[in-house]
């Protein structure tokens, strides 16, 4: 048996790099000199990762720089992966395993404070200390049902603000500036490079992806400034009794203001022949039902795990981030691969928090997969200690752990990566 090799890929290893992830996702395997071309133009090759096998690419792996905001509209450095492969001729053999383990190293060295993904299967990811930090909620609406007035104003009279379409040109230089505020307010979301409006406006394109263009609508509020942003795509679908069907999906829809989020939807709803509005990804307490006169015409067609958090400082973790409730907490953290381990006690409040290593006795004990479940305020730590996921060491710790750590809302990432 042939040794195999893992190794950061060369630029003429790429092509091959590349034919291992199509193959990994069940693309067709052998990409295109534009497709090569193309994704060589924004990797960073020294986070890109393959294992060869008599010189031949048989697994793939790929990090790059990304900013996450945390409770309470900080940020923090993480390493962002994705690309992971291993062709079906190679499982089981750890190639996944030792990838990780080079990346997350590498990560810690760099000073980032924690690593994230979104998992493609569930199982994965939590045996290298990943945990389900947000979920995503997509909704259909049966735009008949939902109670609006076909024939209303939007946005509606008094609102005050205004909905303007919009080319793509105007989405890439307004839209970074609305993110970056919603970035500010949102925790969960994850930052966007130049790359990610190219994109959305079509000025960039994933070779295995036709661009259709989308309709782009901004919301400006009363004062003129942009709240709020739609991309969206429909298509001609009309019944034999020539009644229209048509389905709208959405690209993007973020808001910063209530205002912003009611118009756009309400907007979109508006809109001649749809019948239908597939809404992509939105965070599970969405306000989106509850803006319809009849929230039941939104059923619910995806509900799941999205963006997964590996924490990889402790105390910068807990640190960056604010707290619903004054409270001090002692946690040990299990973490095997030895990133994160250590017992820390957290002084937390609402203005934020200090996190030192301590030898004080724990009051909650956790693998650092938990930690990450827990960090963005989307679970409960109770739940947690009910499944055996976490150990209350002290009676009461987790419902104080609970309000402590707890926010409002839950957190949202927008985006695929």
């Amino acid at each position: 048996m042939t040794a195999l090799d893992i190794r950061t890929v060369t630029p003429s290893e790429f092509p091959d790099w590349l034919r291992a992830l199509n193959t990994g996702f069940l693309r067709p395997p052998t990409p295109s000199d534009e497709e090569v071309a193309g994704r060589l133009s924004y990797m960073d090759l020294s986070r890109v990762q393959g294992v060869f096998d008599a010189g031949r690419c048989v697994a793939t792996f790929r990090s790059f720089a990304q900013e996450l905001t945390v409770v309470g509209g900080a940020t923090v450095p993480t390493d962002a992966v994705t690309n992971v492969t291993v062709s079906p001729t190679h499982r089981r053999r750890g190639l996944l395993s030792r990838m990780m383990a080079a990346d997350l190293a590498a990560a810690k060295e760099r000073g980032d404070v924690a690593a994230t993904l979104i998992a493609a299967e569930y199982p994965i990811y939590g045996r290298y200390g990943f945990g389900p930090a947000a979920g995503t909620t997509e909704w259909e609406i049966d735009v008949h049902r939902t109670g609006l007035d076909p024939h209303r104003r939007v946005p509606e009279a008094g609102d005050g603000g205004r909905i303007d379409l919009v080319d793509g040109a105007e989405i890439r230089e307004l839209g970074p500036a609305l993110h970056d505020r919603l970035r500010a307010r949102q925790h969960g979301v994850v930052s966007r490079d130049p790359r990610w409006w190219e994109l959305l406006t079509g000025q960039s394109l994933f070779p295995d992806d036709p661009w259709t263009e989308p309709f782009y609508a901004l919301y400006r509020g009363p004062d003129g400034t942009v709240d709020g942003m739609l991309a969206y795509r429909a298509d001609a679908n009309w019944s034999d009794a020539k009644q229209p069907l048509n389905r709208a999906t959405v690209r993007s829809l973020i808001a910063t203001t209530p205002a912003a989020e009611r118009a756009l939807w309400h907007f979109l709803c508006s809109v001649d022949w749809i019948a239908t509005i597939r809404t992509g990804p939105r965070p599970a307490d969405d306000l989106l039902p509850l803006l319809l006169p009849d929230p039941r015409a939104a059923r619910v067609v995806t509900q799941a795990d999205f963006l997964w958090a590996r924490v990889l400082d402790v105390v910068r973790a807990l640190e960056a981030r604010t707290y619903a409730v004054p409270g001090s907490l002692v946690l040990e953290v299990h973490d095997g691969s030895g990133l994160a381990a250590g017992r820390f006690h957290l002084d937390a409040s609402p203005s934020g928090a200090t996190c030192v290593p301590t030898t004080r006795s724990a009051d909650l004990a956790m693998d650092v997969r938990e930690l990450g479940t827990l960090w963005l305020g989307d679970e409960s730590v109770s739940r947690l200690v009910a499944l055996g996921r976490v150990e209350e060491s002290v009676p009461g710790a987790a419902a104080a752990a609970d309000a402590v750590f707890r926010t409002a809302r839950r957190p949202w990432c927008p985006d695929v990566f």
